[in-house]
């Protein structure tokens, strides 16, 4: 199952995450997707709950997000 969201808590629950990127060039529009490591995961995740701009704190939340669904206790 494939789910394409927008909502950090969602996304948290995957077991593997996709990054995809539409660019529109004069006539063309381009789709990239790049299968993220671990260190992809946790930003990504990071700029979901805070936006461009990553803080230490958003870092650890999104780690703490990742490690609780991957245990089960995510809420």
């Amino acid at each position: 199952v494939m789910t394409v969201t927008h909502l950090p808590q969602v996304a948290a629950q995957a077991h593997q995450h996709l990054h995809i990127e539409k660019q529109a060039k004069r006539d063309t529009t381009l789709t990239r997707m790049a299968l993220l490591d671990e260190a992809g995961r946790v930003s990504e995740l990071a700029r979901m709950l805070g936006g461009v701009t990553l803080s230490d704190r958003t870092l650890a939340h999104a780690r703490e997000m990742l490690q609780a669904s991957q245990h089960g206790t995510a809420h």
